[in-house]
């Protein structure tokens, strides 16, 4: 029997390792060349870590599938040393799995003395990785701050699907809507995907102290149930003035959509303001009467097991 080429590595501790299992659980159903290795974190007193990878990946592909729940400041020191463990380890390839890229939000200078804090994070990963996988990254763009593959899937088909399959009524008379005008392509292709042609767009209402005030809508929706979409929720805040806004204007029902639930502030701050929201598992989410979770592990095991095989990922989304 060969040996198998290909690794699924993560941290059995950290909160991830449930969704590892599962994307593990999809490619092993689809190819015997996968294997789902471990790691191990170990702590010092002084609050050092040091990471040890517990399996051989001599002459392997390695998928690292990084634990996205960490508090940023870990979740960047830990991805570094693994990812120096892996190639002192002789790893043939190294590929970072995020199911949520931390950082994207911060792709440009907003204001004077800052950091561009996705390119240092990009360089980073550069220096010993060969390729990074994750979904739904808040700026496209981010792509080229990396030297190294980078490849970001799209949450869309899935949740669209999910959708269709568990709530075809949300989906009658729907108008799907965007938080803010960078989200526009968001919801366009959700709207294309199922097949209506009517988004609307909130822009923002600015105080004289800079601070947002309200947001506006742009189109209808009076009588229609609402979709909205965005590709992550903080706290909540516009989303929520998103939907107090369509409520105002006559919509009937909203519901609301996001790939990451960061919700800083408590799930139950934002869902009392939409009849029920759903949310990506690539965050860990605390249970709520309102929130729905949908499964992206299958998504992210197929882009896997294409990769392993040197297939297409753009054919996922056509």
């Amino acid at each position: 029997m060969a040996e198998k080429k290909n690794s699924i590595l993560a941290d059995p501790k950290g909160k991830s390792w449930d969704f590892a299992q599962r994307v593990f659980d999809y490619v092993s159903g689809k190819s015997g060349d996968f294997e789902l290795d471990t790691l191990n974190m170990r702590d010092f007193a002084d609050g050092e870590v040091k990471p040890a990878i517990l399996n051989n990946v001599r002459g392997r592909r390695v998928f690292f599938i990084h634990d996205s729940n960490l508090e940023p400041a870990t979740w960047f020191l830990q991805l570094n040393l693994i990812n120096q463990a892996l190639r002192k380890s002789s790893a043939e390839e190294i590929i970072d799995v995020f199911s949520y890229f931390k950082f994207g939000r911060q792709d440009r200078r907003d204001e004077p003395r800052t950091s561009i804090s996705a390119k240092a994070i990009a360089k980073t990963i550069d220096l010993y990785a060969h390729g990074v996988l994750t979904m739904d990254i808040h700026n496209p763009a981010i792509d080229g701050f990396f030297e190294i593959r980078f490849d970001s899937l799209y949450s869309f088909p899935v949740a669209v699907r999910y959708l269709q399959e568990k709530h075809s009524g949300i989906l009658e008379n729907v108008v799907v809507m965007s938080p803010d005008v960078g989200g526009g392509p968001r919801a366009q292709a959700f709207a294309k995907r199922l097949r209506i042609e009517d988004i609307v767009i909130c822009y923002k209402v600015r105080g004289t102290d800079g601070r947002i005030e309200r947001l506006r809508i742009a189109g209808d929706v009076r009588g229609r149930n609402i979709l909205l979409v965005d590709d992550m929720v903080d706290s909540g805040g516009t989303a929520i003035k998103a939907s107090q806004e369509a409520r105002a204007n006559g919509a009937l029902n909203v519901y609301g959509y996001c790939a990451h639930g960061l919700f800083t502030k408590g799930v139950d701050y934002v869902t009392p303001h939409f009849d029920r929201f759903f949310v990506g598992n690539t965050l860990q989410q605390t249970l709520d009467a309102k929130l729905e979770v949908i499964d992206f592990s299958s998504l992210f095991g197929e882009a896997i097991y294409r990769i392993s095989k040197n297939m297409s990922l753009s054919e996922l989304f056509e």
